[in-house]
């Protein structure tokens, strides 16, 4: 069984940023601040992806948490499996439909171990060939993500995003310095992983 790391949450109120963690913990901060009278509108952003979680803050801090464990999104809760089909469930193999030519059904099936095996070997090694380039360009779409929904009106934005695509780190770090220091903090954290030691 594959334990997947806890993921990890942030929220804001306007520019200000109010806490970070497991989402339980994230809400529950949220939910205090939301009902002292906090004015900045309110967002929950996931760390990894940077997309907005919904969360239902009627109720008591109970009926969060309940609703939140009935999504598989508080501590000790796995996230509810969906129906296995074909295949070797216990090694985690599922069937898929593939859609190929004629002639690349045939020279898979040639090959040693047959099609499922050599297309099981065709992507791992092309995983591991574009796993930076992927990891990268999964970093900037995050990146891009949290700016546009939280830096979209500020000065920079527009040079900032096209330094970011343009792999123009030093650029990147100008146009946001004078962004307000919980979110620039932030999108500085996101761009660890969308940039990398080839960018300037």
């Amino acid at each position: 069984m594959t334990i997947e790391k806890p993921r990890h949450y942030t929220a804001f109120a306007g520019p200000r940023r109010i806490v970070s963690g497991p989402l339980a913990d994230v809400a529950l901060k949220t939910k205090d601040v939301i009902e002292s009278g906090e004015k900045d509108p309110v967002l929950i952003l996931d760390d990894e992806s940077s997309h907005v979680v919904e969360v239902d803050f009627r109720g008591s801090a109970e009926d969060v948490l309940q609703r939140l464990k009935s999504r598989g999104e508080t501590p000790g809760t796995p996230a509810p499996s969906s129906p296995r089909g074909p295949g070797r469930p216990k090694l985690g193999v599922v069937a898929r439909e593939v859609t190929l030519l004629p002639r690349h059904w045939d020279w898979l099936n040639a090959q040693p171990g047959g099609a499922s095996v050599a297309l099981r070997k065709l992507v791992e090694e092309a995983r591991r060939a574009n796993e930076a380039k992927d990891q990268k360009r999964e970093g900037q779409e995050s990146l891009y993500r949290f700016m546009s929904t939280m830096a979209g009106n500020l000065p920079g934005f527009e040079e900032a995003s096209r330094c970011l695509f343009a792999g123009n780190k030093a650029g990147f770090l100008t146009e946001t310095r004078a962004w307000p220091d919980d979110l620039r903090n932030h999108a500085e954290t996101l761009a660890l992983c969308a940039f990398d030691e080839s960018d300037r």
